[in-house]
């Protein structure tokens, strides 16, 4: 019989053969190329390796010669500043003085020109302050 179905069988075990030599012929291409991949990859290993201590090597010498420009640069900006601050300290330090004496001055001749009124604003301020605390 060589019928439609024998042509059909025929062809679909000739495709199957194709099938079974196309998957036989990648497994042997694959196997060759992993070999050919893990050579590959070691060689990378390597090349990464190499280039880490490259870098690890710059970092070391460029980080070195930083950290000293940067701690030198660090200790004279903080003596500038120390002594900035000094500067600005000592100067509201004598504004504070001289703010002091002025009020010390205003508030002796408010006693000698206005007792009574002195006295009620100090009593005033001081309620002021007592209820301020308080809260």
């Amino acid at each position: 019989m060589s019928g439609p179905s024998s042509t059909m069988r025929d062809t679909i075990r000739d495709a199957t053969k194709d099938a079974k030599d196309a998957v036989r012929e990648s497994a042997q291409a694959g196997s060759a190329a992993s070999g050919d991949i893990q050579a590959d990859l070691e060689a990378l290993r390597n090349d990464i390796a190499r280039l880490a201590s490259q870098i690890a090597d710059i970092f070391a010498s460029k980080g070195s010669a930083a950290w000293s420009r940067t701690k030198s640069n660090v200790q004279s900006n903080v003596e500038g500043v120390m002594s900035d601050a000094s500067a600005k300290g000592q100067e509201a330090v004598d504004a504070v003085r001289e703010v002091g004496d002025n009020m010390a001055g205003a508030i002796d001749e408010s006693l000698k020109t206005r007792p009574y009124t002195t006295l009620a604003l100090a009593v005033g301020l001081g309620f002021l302050f007592g209820a301020t605390w308080r809260r």
